[in-house]
């Protein structure tokens, strides 16, 4: 693709914008909007620090109110400047352009300019930081972003890469203001955002009041947000918290980003009389993952044997009312534009017992399986596949712990089911989650240690591919290993619902369970 025609997609992109509020937003007449008014949100309030340190969406969410992106991922799953006015690259691939929206201050009155974009870029990209951007964006040194001038960024790349727009709004890349920040988000909340945080207490709650000098405009004709305040909630792990919370009208909105709730949260009010539920089809979905670098999961044969051991449909059913699609072991959704057709693997016992004697284990084998008890999908799996292992002859005890506690270990356990969130581009999770560096390394959040030259070198071809058909003949191949020999079994992706008092207006659901409510108003009509 030429650099002319990235730079028209851009530019469309940049009209499309009005749905997020660039413009004109939402559905509603401007004479019908009305300004003020407390949006009340259950979630989790976690301890921040740095937010290029973010290995959860809940944080994110509370401090996207204050800090943006460069980039923004929508509800179809499309990528569109936003700090950004548009982006350029050149037709190999290697140099990419970032052109900076003008007029925008931080809420500390100091203006956003190019220096902080390479100042943030530069802190996601610091081995010392701990970001998972580091893997992601593994093809970009920090020495070569360059500030061309006050309002324009220049990127030179290792390597091609497609998704630097979808990487740019990966949940730790918030925009810092270069002047303040040193390490502690709380210490200086300075952002680009439509709000101000004026109080952060982990564990309890944190509240935003609206800031009245925002860049972008409402129907209205004066700046957004229309809301005066925003109150995050914490409510902890149980959904029956949450349900509670909501049917006796103290939030009015709960945040889905905790996904592993979300089938009891959907259940408990999709028939609620004050709940607008809206659903949305994700990449979101819960893996069963395999460390191959310790007995009996270095061996190719007991991965497929544990994977052929999956009912997927019975797993679905029972672990998410069906409410989803099927899996294939492989960590690419029909949602991602390059996703090929490939079939879906049969439950079959038989073949998995003459696989685990091929591999040395006639008597079958005895493994731990370690799961959640806060993620209720997660147990179901578990429980399913332990039930329907037996035939086999693997036989699966489930060591069962706190959400907390399975985060202390979810790198490190043999044998786990550890929750993944959407992105946008398969290409994108399966650089995060199955790669290693250049020394050999398995990146951040590689958790099974998998490292297949073949499907590496295959993923970096896909990521230098603009041609979705090219691209998606090469996705045929990658999913084919990972699901052949690959380290993971997935057997089904999750719908996701965005469920909120039907008095607040132009709350849309996301995939990715990003908050965005710099437009949302609240209609005591509605």
């Amino acid at each position: 693709m030429c650099r002319k025609r990235l730079l028209a997609i851009s530019l469309m992109a940049v009209v499309a914008l009005a749905a997020w509020g660039f413009s004109a937003i939402g559905n509603a007449d401007a004479t019908e909007i009305q300004r003020g008014g407390t949006l009340r949100v259950s979630t989790r309030v976690m301890r921040v620090d740095h937010p290029a340190r973010y290995s959860w969406i809940a944080p994110s969410n509370i401090m996207r109110q204050v800090l943006e992106y460069l980039t923004i991922t929508d509800e179809y799953n499309i990528t569109h400047p936003y700090l950004l006015e548009s982006w350029e690259a050149s037709d190999d691939l290697m140099t990419w352009t970032l052109y900076l929206r003008r007029g925008i201050t931080f809420n500390n009155g100091d203006p956003f300019t190019a220096d902080d974009v390479v100042f943030s870029m530069r802190e996601w990209l610091d081995p010392e930081v701990g970001s998972s951007t580091l893997g992601l964006m593994h093809y970009l040194d920090p020495d070569n972003i360059t500030k061309v001038d006050d309002y324009k960024v220049e990127l030179q790349l290792d390597s091609p890469q497609i998704a630097v727009p979808e990487h740019l709004y990966h949940y730790p890349n918030q925009i810092l203001n270069h002047r303040t920040f040193e390490g502690d988000i709380l210490a200086a909340p300075h952002g680009t955002g439509p709000f101000k945080l004026v109080e952060y207490v982990p564990g309890e709650r944190a509240v935003l009041e609206r800031r009245d000098d925002y860049w972008q405009i409402g129907e209205d004709g004066e700046p957004l947000p229309y809301l005066d305040e925003i109150v995050y909630l914490d409510l902890g792990e149980e959904a029956s918290a949450h349900i509670a919370a909501f049917a006796g009208g103290e939030v009015d909105r709960i945040d889905m980003e905790m996904v592993v709730l979300a089938i009891d949260i959907w259940l408990g009010l999709r028939d609620h009389p004050r709940a607008s539920v809206q659903s949305i089809t994700t990449a979101n979905t819960v893996v069963l993952r395999m460390r191959v670098d310790r007995p009996p999961w270095d061996d190719e044969l007991v991965r497929q044997a544990l994977k052929l051991c999956q009912d997927r449909e019975k797993i679905l059913d029972l672990a998410f009312y069906g409410e989803g699609s099927l899996g294939q072991d492989h960590h690419v959704s029909s949602v991602h534009p390059a996703y090929a057709e490939i079939d879906t693997p049969e439950y079959d016992p038989e073949r998995a017992r003459e696989l685990l004697e091929a591999a040395g284990y006639p008597d079958g084998i005895d493994v731990t399986l370690s799961v959640a008890t806060g993620w209720p999908d997660a147990m179901a799996y578990a429980e399913v596949l332990q039930a329907d292992a037996l035939e086999a002859g693997i036989r699966i005890t489930l060591e069962t712990m706190p959400v907390a506690a399975y985060w202390d270990i979810w790198t490190e356990t043999d044998l786990g089911i550890t929750p993944w969130t959407q992105r946008p581009l398969g290409t994108i999770v399966l650089r995060l989650g199955y790669t290693c560096d250049a020394d050999g390394n398995p990146v951040a959040w590689n958790e099974t240690r998998w490292c297949d030259p073949e499907f590496q070198a295959l993923l970096s071809e896909a990521e230098a591919t603009v041609d979705v058909d090219a691209r998606r003949d090469l996705m045929r191949e990658i999913q084919l290993i990972q699901q052949e020999r690959g380290s993971i079994g997935i057997a089904f992706w999750k719908d996701l619902w965005s469920i909120a008092d039907s008095r607040f207006e132009n709350i849309r659901p996301h995939p990715t369970a990003y908050d965005h409510f710099q437009d949302v108003w609240y209609n005591p009509e509605g």
